[in-house]
């Protein structure tokens, strides 16, 4: 019975997810990453108050078998590279950034993962991670909410969309 309900909770999450980006702009679709499907959602924003530059803000999620922090750590990896290549416009850098919410979903979810997704946000040039760790077993959602030196000023942002996108009825968030 607990099995049948957790096979159950990881479309119900993703749908959540497709649906808060789709009322959210995001233009949501999937796409198939070496056999895994991949729900992937995309929006710009423009702020004066971030030195006048446009931020486009992907979200990439897929369900799988297990999340432990070798497969996070490489998901973030591959995420930021997809940003990086699918951003319009500029290059990252040039008065336009890239962030990402890198989100897994699995019923099987290594506690040490949790906390690497939680810890901290992820920096490359012009381009931010925020790991995403769903345990649909706990119905729980692990994210990194925090304000870093690196990227401070789309923390806001950022902290508001990862509430929009995750904050779904019934699970708990971190």
């Amino acid at each position: 019975m607990g099995e049948q309900r957790e096979q159950r909770e990881i479309p119900e999450f993703l749908a959540s997810v497709e649906s808060q980006l789709l009322s959210d702009g995001c233009e949501p679709r999937w796409e198939d990453w070496a056999g895994t499907p991949v729900l992937i959602g995309r929006r710009a924003d423009f702020r004066f108050r971030w030195m006048a530059t446009n931020l486009h803000l992907f979200t990439i999620a897929a369900a799988v078998p297990e999340i432990t922090v070798p497969v996070v750590d490489a998901f973030t990896t591959q995420s930021l590279s997809y940003a990086r290549k699918n951003k319009p416009g500029l290059p990252v850098g040039l008065q336009t950034g890239a962030a990402v919410f890198p989100v897994l979903v699995s019923e099987r979810v290594d506690p040490a993962a949790m906390a690497w997704a939680k810890e901290k946000q992820r920096n490359q040039f012009a381009c931010f991670a925020r790991p995403v760790v769903v345990d649909a077993g706990r119905r729980y959602v692990g994210l990194y909410e925090g304000r870093p030196t690196l990227g401070r000023a789309y923390a806001s942002h950022l902290i508001d969309k990862g509430t929009r996108y995750f904050h779904a009825p019934g699970w708990n968030i971190a």
